[in-house]
């Protein structure tokens, strides 16, 4: 089945007691991937969104939108790639990393506008909707930081033994690479076999990250997903940085 040009997104009722997304492979192409409109951003919603590799993405104002974007931008954790530079700042030991030691912070600083944007996807129900979901044990956090100091880090949410990425946000040089690398690390040491990190960006490519048809996405997730999950606080094996690149 190709890209259903012509169709238009599904609405979707968030007071109806059974939740059904559409096919992802009804997804538009223009623009790329958006499936349904509406639902809700309860861990019931999220959870059926995720397990069929749906995401939600929407800004100020806007009904929530559902996404499943093709291709995929994945990262296979024994195909993460470090360069030099960054190699020698984790040698270094300028930065410590923790798991779920903060994540509202990390959301909500993934949430601050960048250079050159004046707003943010990252709503107020959105970031609720995501920490509510990490008390749950569904999504995690990892932190970098400097002499104290919250500097970089990322969100996602974790399912079987698929970690599907969010947001990430640096203060400092390399801070974000530096929890990346320490989470992808401990993931393949937990036996995951797959890191979402949905659309292409080069500072993900730059990692190692690479695209892969949608079709062949949601075919892992159906074999993955239902792997016995890691459903609690995440912490950080001390050793995680010391390994050789």
């Amino acid at each position: 089945m190709t890209h259903n040009r012509e169709a238009s997104p599904r609405w979707l009722d968030p007071e109806s007691p059974v939740i059904e997304f559409p096919d992802v492979e009804l997804a538009m192409q223009d623009p790329d991937g958006l499936l349904a409109i509406g639902g809700a951003l309860t861990t019931e919603w999220l959870l059926h969104a995720y397990r069929r590799g749906i995401f939600p993405w929407y800004g100020p104002g806007q009904p929530i939108l559902w996404w499943a974007p093709d291709p995929r931008l994945v990262l296979y954790p024994e195909q993460l790639h470090m360069s030099r530079s960054l190699a020698r700042v984790i040698r270094k030991g300028r930065y410590t990393v923790t798991l779920d030691a903060a994540f509202r912070d990390v959301i909500t600083a993934c949430a601050a506008p960048r250079p050159g944007q004046s707003g943010t996807w990252i709503t107020p129900e959105m970031r609720e909707a995501y920490v509510r979901f990490h008390h749950e044990g569904h999504a995690h956090s990892a932190e970098c930081w400097y002499q104290g100091e919250l500097v970089g880090g990322l969100y996602g949410v974790a399912i079987g033994g698929i970690f599907f990425g969010e947001s990430m946000f640096a203060r400092a040089t390399d801070a974000s690479k530096v929890a990346f690398v320490a989470l992808v690390r401990q993931l393949a040491r937990w036996g995951f076999g797959l890191i979402d990190c949905q659309v292409h960006t080069d500072h993900l490519a730059s990692l190692g990250a690479a695209t892969i048809p949608r079709r062949a996405f949601t075919a892992i997730l159906e074999r993955q997903c239902h792997t016995p999950g890691t459903v609690r606080q995440w912490t950080l094996d001390e050793d995680i940085l010391l390994l050789s690149p």
